[in-house]
């Protein structure tokens, strides 16, 4: 798909140097010198802005700043920066306890939340939920964004070596962790998810999963299991989820989906029955719906219907579908 690059996260040809992390005296002197870092919360970024007034980015902080001063873990080396010299870290400072934080709200689908560190109340600056500045961000600041969240979510969810169950340490300026019993060597995971552009004749498929907003669809996903293709997954995430039986298949696009830690490949394919039996356990509602009434859902003129958010490679597939711009 020749504009397949144009999704959210997608590349913005930042340059991850990894040669970089095997140079410890240069990362410290980059982070001495004053190196941007972005300071993350229990996976939410920090941000300068409010999104409602369209002017959202992200707050970059040295080491010396105080938002940063008492965390207790080392920076994770992104990539550089787009003068293409300076190094670009993230700190996670999940350490530090807002004195009141909402539980029930943080890291939810759609966390409105907004923590405020005391450091940053003159700034304004805030640590928001990623799904809510999809839009907001630059090409660049969104793959900086999605590369922090994804990889302090596996840091903080792989503490122990999984072969043989000891602490273990982050290396390789957060690329890696080793083992300190059974120098076991762990790396990032990212978990392959298909997402499927399922059309018959002029309709597409579309389902919702309980706890989205009310009226709103998307395509269907599901992750890819071991020992099987894309296309095979394609075609038995359909079938399980909405009864639907799926012919041809064919790559489109990727989106990385740092919630937690995906890689989503966009697929189209079509349909060989259009009769629905969902599976409640998979989801909670699918239909067809046709190419004029998903014009209607994306003008904002159906009120039944809420389209996929914008950001979302859902969205992005759809968009092009109804636009012929699939090719």
């Amino acid at each position: 798909m020749r504009l397949s690059e144009d999704v959210t996260f997608g590349t913005s040809g930042m340059d991850r140097a990894a040669a970089l992390r095997l140079d410890p005296d240069r990362l410290r002197a980059a982070l001495q010198a004053g190196s941007p870092v972005l300071p993350v919360w229990r996976g939410k970024v920090l941000v300068e802005g409010k999104p409602e007034d369209g002017d959202i980015k992200l707050a970059y902080r040295t080491m010396a700043d105080p938002v940063l001063s008492k965390a207790n873990e080392v920076p994770i080396l992104i990539g550089l920066h787009e003068d293409g010299e300076t190094p670009v870290f993230a700190l996670d400072i999940s350490v530090w306890e807002p004195k009141t934080v909402d539980e029930a709200a943080v890291n939810t689908f759609l966390d409105p939340t907004v923590q405020i560190h005391p450091a940053e109340r003159l700034s304004g600056a805030g640590f928001r939920e990623l799904r809510a500045l999809l839009t907001h961000l630059t090409r660049r600041e969104a793959e900086v964004a999605a590369t922090a969240r994804a990889t302090m979510m596996w840091h903080s969810t792989h503490q122990f070596c999984a072969k043989c169950g000891a602490k273990s340490a982050m290396t390789q300026a957060g690329w890696q962790r080793d083992c300190t019993r059974c120098d076991g060597k762990h790396f990032p995971r990212t978990d392959p998810v298909v997402i499927m552009l399922i059309t018959h004749g002029d309709s597409v498929l579309v389902g919702r999963s309980p706890g989205w907003p009310e009226g709103m669809y998307s395509l269907l996903a599901g992750f890819v299991e071991p020992g099987e293709t894309i296309e095979a997954a394609v075609r038995r995430e359909v079938f399980e989820e909405s009864g639907v039986y799926v012919g041809r298949v064919d790559y489109l696009a990727s989106q990385p989906w740092p919630f937690p830690a995906s890689l989503m490949f966009g697929c189209k394919g079509e349909a060989l029955s259009t009769e629905i039996e969902i599976d409640p356990d998979e989801i909670e509602d699918a239909k067809w719906v046709s190419r004029s009434q998903m014009l209607e859902v994306f003008a904002g003129n159906d009120p039944t219907m809420l389209p996929a958010r914008k950001g979302a490679i859902a969205h992005f597939l759809l968009h092009h579908w109804l636009a012929d711009t699939l090719d």
